[in-house]
């Protein structure tokens, strides 16, 4: 068994460097929703899956689903899988890391049939990149695709209804995308994305909450004037004050435990050497375990850019982009994957996830669990992002386990 894991756990890492050929751009990786690169993708994923007698189908939001049949008929179907866009620049394994896992999961089963079915789903999109707009994939799954988000509209002013015509599919049929009401559970691998496991020496962990998440946008506007001419003591420089609190935001954050702020995106205009800055636009993401917390920061955060903003004689204002509630895992699920990860001889680890995942649409709707896998580095979204193959292993295992545990209890 152990040789035949080791032989999975490189052949699960060589095709997510396989898929990483899949890109839209020259020398990197970036795979957007219904981009010409995820058609490659699902053409090399149905590749894999069709030994097994399987016949993949691309539904109306572009997710790859590959059903695997009960051993009765009527049986309920356990989904596996993740997302298989990336951000720009990505690494290889986000998300892609959770479909290949279950693509081996499958094979594993060496054609033997359990109580329920397993559809493997790879979600189309998850990160936003195109459409400014997450979770276009699993929101299908979950019949939550609204009107609102098929008007969306790239830089380019394609709609996302569009992007799915032009990808040969029908917007009309997206009520067919939703899962069916037998549906047992779902259940997500995916890189930790941060450095706590590895700290720890640690393979694996269990995901018993995502983290909340607010996300708006704040403009200062303050006045526009000669770099040269104008007195410190006169000016409304926004720059200034937006990164005052830029610093302020950094500050609050780690005076309370659990709490991350970020100021991930500034814009300033003019934008010239010789001329204050008379506007600016910066983002604000905030995220806890505790819903509490994190709206009890995002308004301190809120007040003092107000202050700072009025002491110096600017404006500000702001707007809400997302507002995510935390999101629980299933208990009882999560329970089974701290029994299978025991006996794949692991120390398990609980933990919240810090960013957002697929697995918290589906848990408005299902049993939904994740097991993260170690990050080397703590490195994610960027080029060096890795796994190692032995945790890799450790995955499978676990993975196994979990299956055959949930098979006794069904």
């Amino acid at each position: 068994m152990r040789v035949d894991l080791r032989t999975r756990a490189g052949q699960v890492l060589q095709r997510c460097q396989k898929l990483a050929l899949f890109s839209e751009d020259a020398g990197s990786l970036r795979r957007t929703f219904l981009s010409a690169p995820m058609r490659d993708c699902h053409r090399e994923i149905a590749s894999w899956l069709q030994p097994l007698g399987l016949s993949p189908r691309i539904d109306a939001a572009g997710n790859l689903r590959a059903l695997y049949p009960a051993a009765a008929s009527g049986a309920p179907r356990l989904f596996i899988g993740s997302h298989l866009d990336t951000v720009p620049n990505a690494g290889a394994f986000d998300g892609v890391l959770g479909v290949v896992l279950a693509v081996a999961l499958l094979e594993s089963l060496d054609g033997k049939r359990l109580p329920f079915a397993i559809e493997l789903v790879g979600f189309s999109e998850e990160e936003g990149v195109r459409f400014s707009t997450p979770f276009l994939g699993s929101l299908a799954l979950v019949g939550r695709l609204s009107e609102s988000h098929l008007a969306k509209t790239d830089s380019r002013g394609i709609s996302v209804r569009e992007a799915i015509e032009s990808f040969g599919l029908h917007p009309a049929e997206l009520p067919g995308a939703a899962m069916s009401r037998d549906t047992l559970a779902f259940l997500e691998f995916h890189i930790e994305q941060g450095p706590a496991l590895e700290n720890l020496g640690l393979s694996l962990a269990v995901v018993d909450a995502i983290s909340g998440q607010t996300r708006l946008e704040f403009r200062f506007s303050g006045r526009a004037n000669h770099a040269g001419t104008t007195p410190m003591d006169l000016r409304h420089d926004a720059l200034a004050a937006a990164a005052e609190w830029i610093a302020a935001v950094e500050r609050e954050a780690r005076r309370t435990p659990g709490l991350v702020a970020t100021v991930g995106s500034i814009q300033a205009k003019p934008g010239v050497a010789n001329v204050i800055p008379g506007d600016v636009r910066a983002t604000l993401d905030v995220r806890h375990a505790s819903d509490g917390a994190r709206t009890q920061a995002v308004a301190k955060l809120t007040h003092l850019a107000e202050e700072i903003a009025a002491r110096r004689g600017l404006a500000v204002a702001h707007t809400l982009l997302l507002e995510q509630p935390a999101i629980p895992m299933d208990p009882f699920l999560s329970g089974q994957i701290e029994t299978a990860i025991r006996a794949a001889g692991c120390k398990p680890h609980h933990m919240t996830s810090g960013a957002g995942h697929d697995a918290m649409i589906l848990a408005g709707s299902v049993p939904s669990g994740m097991i993260f896998l170690r990050t080397p580095g703590g490195i994610s979204h960027d080029p060096a992002e890795s796994v190692l193959p032995a945790d890799v292993e450790k995955a499978l295992e676990c993975g196994m386990q979990l299956l055959a545990q949930l098979a006794s209890s069904s």
